[in-house]
């Protein structure tokens, strides 16, 4: 399921606010927008009148009681009741509908501001959602894994690039989705010899732009692969170290037992097997290092065709 791409400048509060109420973006960019919410001074200006009802019915009541009224007096206390009752429902309405209300205020307001530094899951074409959603995945794969919060990868670096290339990947699809549909509209309905002529440049300016970003999706991908393999290394490594750390109590038993000579040469592989292991670990954390140092580029390159 795509999700709402957002751009890593905006104040993560407000990023993840738009990643859980997509439709309502969806909604505002459309052109609605919430109801009106009362104001506050409006809500303060109907109290002095409920007030006044109050101390009016009061009033009646105690002057019904001394003449002795009292049926009237029963009859004015019950349409007294039903009517603080209107006016104080009026009042205050109920605490949830009225959160809901500055809620949707809240995500309206804040997508006008951010507007042009999120994307919907509608602004990407068939062909740059599955894009999209393999970059996330890369860059997920990445930021949650153990050998990241350890510290093995250059985990300030990841937390800053990472997202940016990843909402750099997805400025292009979408323009690519946008200049695709426009394309295509263009085509419909078929063209002349030389509309379909002068139109062949777009399109092979279409697919290197596409291919760049494909190649920018799989150098993401590649670096969450060597990111995997540091994560079975890892493992391996703990649990060989786990091994290790136990072989002392083997080897008492072993000798104990008078069957050391014949467990030597395993233990021996066990240590090896360690070493073996921890040589791996360095190995994978390093071809993630030249990885991630990979999605820099060469020196020199110029920016992708789309900008």
């Amino acid at each position: 399921m795509q999700r709402v791409t957002v751009d890593p400048e905006v104040p993560a509060e407000v990023a993840e606010l738009f990643r859980r109420n997509a439709r309502l973006l969806s909604r505002v960019r459309a052109g609605w927008q919430p109801a009106p919410v009362p104001a506050r001074e409006e809500r303060k200006a109907r109290a002095p009148k409920v007030r006044v009802v109050v101390l009016s019915g009061v009033l009646l009541g105690l002057l019904a009681m001394n003449i002795g009224r009292l049926p009237f007096f029963l009859i004015g206390m019950l349409a007294f009741v039903a009517l603080i009752g209107t006016l104080a429902s009026q009042q205050f309405p109920e605490g949830g509908e009225e959160d809901d209300d500055a809620d949707d205020h809240e995500i309206a307001r804040h997508a006008h501001w951010y507007e042009g530094r999120y994307l919907l899951p509608e602004d990407f074409d068939d062909a740059a959602g599955p894009l999209l959603e393999r970059t996330g995945q890369a860059v997920d794969t990445v930021m949650r894994s153990r050998v990241n919060a350890l510290g093995m990868l250059d985990d300030v670096r990841n937390s800053v690039m990472l997202p940016a290339e990843e909402w750099q990947i997805a400025r292009l699809l979408a323009k690519l989705s946008a200049l695709r549909g426009e394309h295509r509209d263009l085509l419909y309905g078929g063209g002349t010899p030389e509309v379909a002529a002068a139109m062949a440049p777009l399109e092979r300016a279409l697919s290197a732009s596409e291919a760049a970003v494909v190649a920018r999706v799989e150098a993401l991908e590649r670096y969450a692969r060597h990111v995997t393999e540091a994560e079975r290394a890892l493992r391996a490594h703990e649990q060989i170290e786990l091994l290790r750390e136990r072989l002392p109590r083997y080897e008492e038993l072993l000798a104990e037992t008078g069957a050391d000579s014949a467990a030597v040469p395993e233990i021996d592989r066990l240590a090896g097997d360690a070493g073996r292991l921890e040589r791996a670990l360095r190995d994978s954390v390093r071809s993630a290092h030249e990885a991630f140092r990979h999605l820099d580029g060469p020196p020199g390159d110029g920016p992708p065709v789309l900008g």
